[in-house]
């Protein structure tokens, strides 16, 4: 699909709520570059763990600021899955950084200032050419607030911990469904109770609740409203 007017779609919301999915659909689906910029966190928060910044008990933040310039993060196409996958310093991470470890260790790392100013730079320059859907968390209010589309997307906590929990068992995981709840719920007081670019939602945001939709009812909403917004 083309069009002569190209614009940025921001899609921030709650963690699990398929910001993601929904993002790569509407980006193959427009012609527009697709960015996870929860993967690139993702990838930072593996990095620190690797390098014995963080684990489970204690986080030595002053550690992983002066390791930052040695952190190095990309997308690269794959064609036989259809999306592009993350590579650190070179590496495909893709798999590793999907771990509920990480996943507990992601929201810690994002709130610390210079390693958000570091990949807001990052996302700022790939936005230049405008025609690019990006997901995250502070996107239509930091990263993109001139954004044409912003979506803020939610749903219950428990619908939320069900989905990942689903998709974790089905790749193998051993988890279990209350360590995925716990998980959800905790990232979600960190997200919005940072102080450093919380979770919040832009006045001009369009809030997506998909506690009851479905996947194609949702994107079918959010693809309308994309084209609304080109057209405009």
């Amino acid at each position: 699909m083309s069009q002569n007017k190209k614009i940025i779609v921001a899609i921030d919301g709650f963690s699990s709520t398929g910001k993601s999915t929904v993002a790569k659909e509407l980006a193959n689906k427009l012609g527009y570059v697709y960015v996870d910029t929860g993967a690139m966190y993702r990838m930072v928060a593996l990095y620190a763990f690797r390098n014995n910044c963080i684990d489970d008990n204690t986080f030595d933040v002053e550690k992983l600021v002066g390791l930052l310039d040695q952190i190095n993060v990309n997308f690269i196409f794959n064609e036989k899955v259809g999306f592009a996958e993350a590579y650190l310093n070179d590496v495909n991470v893709e798999s590793e950084i999907r771990s509920l470890q990480i996943s507990g260790f992601v929201s810690k790392v994002a709130s610390v200032s210079e390693v958000r100013a570091k990949l807001v730079e990052i996302q700022k320059r790939l936005g230049q050419q405008k025609g690019l859907v990006m997901d995250g968390r502070d996107i239509g209010t930091v990263v993109f607030p001139e954004a044409e589309l912003k979506l803020f997307m939610t749903a219950s906590a428990r619908t939320r911990a069900q989905r990942r929990y689903d998709e974790l068992i089905a790749k193998g995981d051993d988890v279990t469904f209350e360590a995925i709840l716990e998980n959800v719920t905790s990232r979600d007081a960190q997200d919005t109770s940072r102080k450093d670019s919380p979770l919040v939602k832009a006045e001009d945001a369009i809030e997506i609740d998909n506690s009851n939709l479905t996947r194609e009812e949702q994107f079918d909403k959010i693809y309308q409203l994309a084209l609304t917004a080109i057209q405009s």
